[in-house]
């Protein structure tokens, strides 16, 4: 009985002392972003952001079964995307932009932390006009200039941190389980704010760009469009809110620009 007690204590220390660093480790590394005016906890620097985001393009590349040999497409999204990085705020940040069409009928657009964005061939199928793929492309950008990956990142460092002292100090696997849930739950929700974020950033990039705003409107038009008809949104709307729920979000920036930065 007195070792199972001893067993159990000298877990909990250890489960205690992981808790502590992984918090320590977390809080010990804000950084502030100007163009969101947030501090921000990240542990990486830009040069490691940008390696990382680099090293990974290869291999995302593949899994969504490469690069669109199409170089009057890719020659017209590299134009629009670099049109928006060097008419906008975006152009202040140390960022390595680039922008690859993937052959791919996924439904999909992203970006990779430190520069590398990506748009699928099916999601510039389902855009009408040059406005809308910048929306799209610059909800990417600011994913990127935010630093919203690195900021996962380190989210998922602290989670995954906690979740492992919650194992060690109880030994109980389905506390484990339940731990690991909620910090998912949380890591979720901080990336749908980042989705309205780059909503509403994303407008001030197509302002002082020289675009229509509206066409922000348009994509999440579309995307709500696709999501009725069940197209694609298993991978889209993973994480994504719901389309509905942005329109709103997007009207208030391009009813107010002078909210820009």
């Amino acid at each position: 009985m007195r070792r199972q007690q001893s067993g159990a204590g000298i877990r909990l220390l250890i489960g205690l002392a992981i808790a502590a660093f992984s918090l320590f480790s977390y809080f010990s590394s804000s950084q502030y972003n100007e163009v969101t005016g947030e501090n921000q906890y990240i542990s990486l620097s830009p040069q490691q952001e940008i390696r990382l985001g680099l090293e990974a393009v290869p291999s995302l590349v593949q899994e969504f079964g490469g690069a669109l040999n199409n170089r009057e497409v890719q020659d017209a999204i590299d134009e629009i995307g670099f049109d928006l990085v060097n008419n906008s705020f975006a152009a202040t940040q140390p960022w390595d932009y680039e922008f690859t069409v993937l052959d791919s009928d996924i439904l999909n657009a992203f970006a990779l932390p430190g520069g590398p964005m990506f748009i699928t061939t099916e999601m510039l199928n389902q855009l009408d006009t040059v406005d809308e793929v910048a929306g799209v492309l610059a909800h990417e950008i600011v994913h990127v200039v935010a630093r919203h990956g690195a900021q996962r990142i380190a989210q998922g460092n602290l989670a995954n941190g906690l979740v492992g002292a919650v194992s060690v100090a109880s030994g109980d696997a389905n506390a484990t389980q339940t731990a690991a849930m909620v910090s998912q739950l949380i890591t979720l929700q901080y990336g749908r704010d980042d989705e309205i974020e780059s909503d509403q950033l994303g407008v001030c990039i197509m302002l002082q760009a020289g675009y229509d705003p509206m066409g922000m409107i348009g994509v999440q038009e579309t995307l709500r469009d696709a999501r009725g008809a069940g197209g694609g949104q298993p991978e889209f709307f993973s994480t994504h809110p719901d389309p509905e729920n942005r329109l709103q979000r997007i009207q208030e920036i391009i009813n107010n620009p002078e909210q820009c930065p």
